[in-house]
């Protein structure tokens, strides 16, 4: 019985001690120039530091990069009250990068 509070309390302690961070997303635009050049709009999540256009910029062009796809530009950024409605958009790149 113990050695059960002891586990609680702990996990417990450990959840406290994480601080808890509201959920932030990035709308852009993408391309891909090997022929044909292919374009898309997607959804991607970011973190709280990075949520403003600039930090997205910053955050999502390596990610899109290692997929083969070359950041045009961050559309904006939004919690997540606007992911319903870009869902649709964004279609397969909805939290994809």
């Amino acid at each position: 019985m113990r050695l059960s509070a002891l586990l609680v309390a702990l996990a417990l302690a450990g959840a406290l001690a994480v601080p808890a961070e509201a959920a932030c997303y990035a709308d852009y635009k993408a391309k891909r120039d090997r022929p044909p050049l292919r374009l898309h709009y997607g959804v991607a999540q970011v973190s709280d530091d990075a949520c403003n256009r600039k930090a997205a910029e910053r955050v999502l062009r390596p990610r899109l990069n290692q997929g083969g796809w070359t950041l045009l530009n961050v559309l904006s950024t939004f919690g997540p009250e606007g992911l319903d409605e870009r869902k649709a958009s964004a279609g397969r790149y909805f939290l994809r990068y």
